[in-house]
């Protein structure tokens, strides 16, 4: 099975880009940024509710768990948010206007319940449809995640663990490596 396409700097803000003209759009645009900025899968996403990644005070969480029966691997685990997802969760927050409980989904449906995760899907084939780029799937943030980490030097330890992977082996099948990179690393030699 092919793997789903990592997305370049240029495609990932173009299909942020398409999110503000769609249908959405918001929710479009942090559906996409939790995939790609906190590596989950759609499943994980589909099952965010405000209460999981808020704190006390209406304020996103640094970290937050996955619960056991939302991961595949049927195992709690951490989820770290960086500033930006954290920044884009409290902008989304405040604009939800009646549509804010915390027992609510983060994703929403236009009817304001849980997406399944197969709609999830969908979405997300429509948004990398609508902004012309080939072979992305709902899959393509997770390993965006991952190869961003790994070409930034990151642990492979720490990586695998913020994938929840339990093989490092795993981990590695997600780093996308390009034409470039190779060229760069024949050229240290």
């Amino acid at each position: 099975m092919k793997q789903a396409k990592v997305l370049t700097e240029k495609e990932f803000k173009r299909a942020l880009a398409i999110c503000e003209t769609m249908q959405n759009g918001k929710r479009n645009r942090l559906m996409l940024l939790l995939s790609h900025y906190a590596g989950l899968r759609v499943g994980e996403i589909a099952s965010l509710k405000w209460k999981d990644v808020l704190d006390r005070d209406l304020k996103p969480k640094q970290m937050f768990y996955l619960k056991a029966e939302n991961t595949k691997a049927k195992e709690a685990r951490q989820v770290h948010l960086n500033a930006k997802l954290q920044k884009k969760l409290t902008t989304y927050w405040a604009q939800l206007g009646r549509w804010r409980k915390l027992e609510r989904p983060v994703i929403q449906s236009q009817k304001g319940g849980h997406f399944t995760p197969n709609s999830m899907v969908q979405a997300f084939a429509r948004v990398f449809d609508a902004a012309g780029i080939e072979d992305a799937s709902s899959h393509s943030g997770r390993r965006w995640f991952i190869t961003q980490m790994a070409h930034a030097g990151v642990s492979p330890k720490v990586i695998m663990e913020l994938a929840g992977h339990k093989q490092l082996t795993t981990t590695q099948r997600y780093i996308d490596v390009t034409d470039e990179q190779k060229r760069s690393a024949v050229d240290l030699l």
